[in-house]
């Protein structure tokens, strides 16, 4: 079966073969115009056991895509490369781009699905995909079961608070995605103890003077190393982490004490007021006066 309608200025286009099995779910969802401007919301969402040749042929659909494979074996053809789709493979997929999957002949595809979008979707999709695109393998699939039959319950029910309810769970959904995907991406472990004592070091003695060559000297390891590893787990690096450490005890100073900028700019960890001032602006936009007559 074809669609095609116009989507904006590009034509929607929607091929799809309904070889599904009877007890297989489709619900459709229209949100109100509140949590269609607030929240993410289901447009829509199911449970689906294939045989070939079930195949969905997809682009220029405002809509970002789901899947969570429960048993048996999927294809996805997305940006110019194939996925094999296996049980407890999750697949994310922006419909805006073209895409086609189908299930593998001599099988049954069993997969659990929804239909989504919101203001911050295409924001989630952007993070997800933005060092190329892949297949999440090994999410926790009592998790991923759990949470999507929950959106198929809420769907269908239309519970009160159920549409902020979904958003949530989506939002839930796609957090653990993005986690999973970076430890995938950066090869990322459990964090190493030596980070974590650094950790401690910096929270415990962030107003004295910290180097680098100090810091890696006491958790015992080469400074390069250190370095790198720090941002590979933190995203930024120790010098980045001490300052935002410094900026945030300021602003608790800013709030609940009657210091002056020059008091809480040494006590902080600062050795210059005007180095604070322009550091804090930096960072959050106003200088500490402004910040803390902002907050009184």
């Amino acid at each position: 079966m074809a669609d095609k309608k116009r989507a904006g200025n590009k034509a929607l286009l929607e091929r799809y073969d309904a070889s599904w099995s009877a007890d297989s779910i489709r619900l459709f969802n229209t949100p109100n115009p509140t949590t269609r401007q607030t929240f993410f919301y289901v447009q829509e969402a199911g449970y689906f056991r294939t045989s070939a040749p079930y195949f969905t042929e997809r682009e220029n659909l405002d809509s970002f895509l789901l899947i969570f494979t429960l048993s048996g074996k999927g294809r996805l053809k997305i940006r110019d490369r194939e996925y094999l789709i296996s049980s407890g493979d999750t697949a994310l997929i922006n419909c805006n781009e073209h895409h086609y999957y189908e299930c593998v002949p001599g099988n049954e595809w069993e997969f659990l699905w929804v239909h989504f979008n919101g203001p911050t979707a295409l924001g989630y999709y952007n993070i997800f995909a933005e060092n190329g695109y892949r297949i999440i393998c090994g999410m926790d699939s009592s998790f991923m079961e759990l949470n999507l039959w929950r959106i198929i319950s809420l769907t269908r029910d239309k519970d009160l608070h159920g549409e902020i309810t979904i958003s949530g769970i989506i939002a839930h959904l796609l957090t653990e995605i993005l986690v999973k995907n970076n430890e995938d991406m950066l090869g990322l472990g459990t964090m190493p103890e030596y980070i974590k004592e650094a950790l401690l070091i910096m929270e415990k003695e962030y107003a004295d003077p910290l180097s680098l060559e100090s810091l890696s000297d006491r958790v015992s390891m080469n400074k390069y190393y250190f370095a790198k590893q720090f941002k590979r787990y933190l995203g930024i690096t120790p010098n980045e982490y001490l300052i935002n450490l410094r900026v945030n005890h300021a602003k608790e100073l800013l709030r609940y004490s009657q210091s002056s900028v020059e008091e809480i700019s040494y006590s902080c960890g600062f050795n210059y007021t005007s180095h604070f001032v322009n550091t804090f602006r930096k960072k959050e936009g106003v200088t500490p006066l402004v910040f803390r007559r902002k907050w009184s």
